[in-house]
């Protein structure tokens, strides 16, 4: 057997560059590269390993270990799961820090490798620099914070662990029902330390996507369902993206007539203007959508995993005999809601409906009426979206329609959490697949910029637009300077809305007074004033403040023939929202306060829980 000498850190980084897999016939990296803050963890290990294969392995420097985990799991999910990147950083904060993009990827189950450098093995200089001592426990590090927010685990305390632990981390990588964060923890001393290995393990491995097929009797039992419906409606969840099923969905629903809605993870899966999309479902839903649902007595819920705000707090789906059935890859999403649980590759499965479903019909008032909703939604979304006709801030869902009008259909849309998800989910106009890239899975305060960055490096042709709240601009904002060391442009669209405005509006929802949210209800001596543009051209971007739609007009069009990175900032009104559209969501209002707006909303709160399915 022949074998090579090689460092743990060496061996580890030659396999990553090895691994390989097909987009349209064409053999590409399966790594796009490695994100690295290197410390004392791993500076000397895998920094020297990465330093020597930087010419098939890139390696990318970030200014903050959670924002390059971000920006690796935002190219994932772009790249619809086909490729991905891997993120070391050194022990303690710098591990730590990734922590929760470990989470935004599990919950989002999509891929990314996390290397984060661990104490030493020998323990000889223990404790080292950053380390965690459990006082009962001397095997605990600070990475074991990763174990409830990764799909694999590993600790390699000799560098032998290696062989299995890449490969199965490989296999959990590219597993599309087990999908999700890995993390191997890579102790300092033995990152460094040699070992004879197969060259075998060295050699060129294509990971291809797998596509299981539903089991017969599911499947039967899926078709029987649906033949009885009157009025079907199909959930499109992310898992048709990353099936590539938007076509089969479109023939699904074209050939039988069943209007689709979309989740935020779903949308795209079809154009927004097809006449079958009813757009954005549950609590940020339209109500187009949200009306058909409440009705529907067959439900397909394609790829999804039928979390709160999709079902509308188990409230939504009202007709009394519905049932669900659940078409999903991973078992444990397909049986939720005691759907009729369909396990198999979104594509393949819709297939295989629309085959068994020939020579059906549903009922045509049903179709008649979808389309009804949708142009009234259609017109209810033009008339928000439009430019104020006065002189006052603008709502959120005005910038979206100035943005909207400003795209075209090489735009990809990107955003995270706060307001702005909702309203986009209600009101942005996707093109095409992908063309939409929202992570509300986790709704992680800070994705944005990062994630754009993300996007970009999947989808370099693609014009990419971010659009952030100034509340998550502060969280996190770093990234702006990697884009334009990397030369990857991102359109960065502020909106200053002075605090944080979605979370006040849901605090005055709830009977609350707005307290520690906007600026001007916390303690303070002075109100900051933040000069956001001039921020952001200290970190190397193009940027101005624009005074109202029409100033959002000239500079977005400004900022399409800049040479990077551009951010606009904006002023918006803090306390308007969208009300057309939406479903209730259940947050818990105290039952005793001295507040009467609490009371009177813990009585309304009372009388929606009663919608809540339990027993499903």
């Amino acid at each position: 057997m022949k074998t090579l000498r090689l460092t743990m850190a060496q061996a580890l980084a030659l396999f990553l560059s090895r691994q390989m897999t097909e987009i349209d016939g064409a053999k590409v990296p399966i790594f796009k590269g490695v994100w690295a803050i290197f410390g004392h963890g791993n500076v000397a290990g895998l920094g020297e390993a990465l330093y020597g294969l930087r010419e098939t392995l890139p390696t990318y420097r970030a200014h903050n270990e959670q924002a390059m985990a971000h920006a690796a799991i935002a190219f994932a999910k772009a790249s619809g799961r086909r490729r991905m990147m891997a993120c070391t950083t050194s022990i303690g904060p710098g591990a730590t820090n990734m922590v929760t993009a470990a989470a935004v990827a599990h919950v989002n189950r999509l891929p990314v490798l996390l290397l984060p450098g661990d104490v030493f093995a020998n323990r000889r200089p223990d404790p080292v620099l950053q380390q965690i001592e459990d006082f009962g426990d001397g095997t605990v590090s600070a990475n074991d914070c990763f174990r409830p927010v990764s799909r694999y685990f590993d600790r390699l305390t000799r560098p032998e662990q290696l062989m299995p632990a890449l490969r199965r981390a490989m296999q959990v990588l590219t597993d599309p029902a087990d999908c999700g964060p890995v993390t191997l923890a890579l102790c300092q001393d033995v990152q460094t330390e040699a070992f004879d290995y197969p060259e075998s393990f060295f050699e060129e491995t294509v990971w291809n996507q797998r596509r299981p097929r539903p089991d017969h009797g599911e499947l039967d039992r899926a078709v029987k369902a649906l033949l009885a419906a009157k009025k079907p409606l199909i959930v499109a969840g992310g898992g048709v993206l990353y099936s590539q099923a938007s076509k089969a969905l479109a023939h699904l629903a074209e050939t039988f007539a069943i209007p689709v809605a979309e989740t935020q993870a779903g949308k795209s899966s079809l154009p927004a203007s097809h006449v079958l999309n009813m757009g954005a479902i549950g609590v940020t839903g339209t109500s187009a959508a949200n009306t058909l649902a409440e009705e529907a007595d067959v439900v397909l819920a394609v790829g999804t995993r039928l979390q709160d705000f999709t079902t509308g707090s188990r409230a939504l789906f009202k007709n009394p005999g519905r049932k669900i059935i659940g078409l999903n890859i991973q078992p444990f999403d397909a049986g939720k809601h005691h759907a009729l649980p369909l396990v198999c590759d979104a594509r393949e499965g819709l297939a295989n409906l629309a085959g068994d479903l020939a020579g059906w019909q549903g009922t045509p008032g049903w179709g008649a009426k979808a389309s009804a909703l949708k142009q009234q939604w259609d017109d209810v979304a033009i008339g928000v979206t439009a430019a104020p006709s006065s002189n006052v801030l603008p709502s959120d869902a005005q910038v979206i329609g100035a943005v909207q009008r400003f795209a075209n259909d090489n735009t990809t849309m990107v955003c995270a959490a706060g307001g702005l998800p909702g309203e986009l989910h209600k009101l942005w106009q996707a093109t095409s697949p992908f063309s939409y890239h929202m992570e509300y899975g986790y709704s992680c305060m800070g994705y944005e910029i990062a994630g754009g960055l993300g996007v970009k490096l999947a989808r370099p042709d693609d014009e990419v637009v971010v659009m952030v709240g100034d509340g998550s601009y502060l969280m996190m904002n770093s990234e702006i300077a990697s884009s334009v060391q990397l030369g990857q442009k991102l359109i960065v669209t502020v909106l200053d809305n002075r605090g944080f405005g979605c979370i006040n509006r849901l605090q005055r929802g709830t009977g609350g007074a707005s307290f520690n949210n906007l600026f001007a209800d916390t303690e303070h001596v002075t109100l900051p004033d933040i000069d956001f543009a001039a921020h952001a051209a200290s970190l190397g971007a193009i940027s101005e403040k624009v005074d109202g739609i029409g100033g959002l007009k000239d500079a977005l069009e400004r900022a399409r023939g800049n040479d990077r990175t551009t951010v606009i900032v904006i002023d918006t009104d803090p306390l308007i929202s969208t009300s057309e559209g939406g479903h209730w969501w259940d947050v818990a209002v105290p039952e005793v306060s001295s507040r009467s707006e609490v009371d009177a909303a813990r009585r309304n709160y009372v009388e929606n829980l009663k919608a809540q399915r339990l027993a499903d």
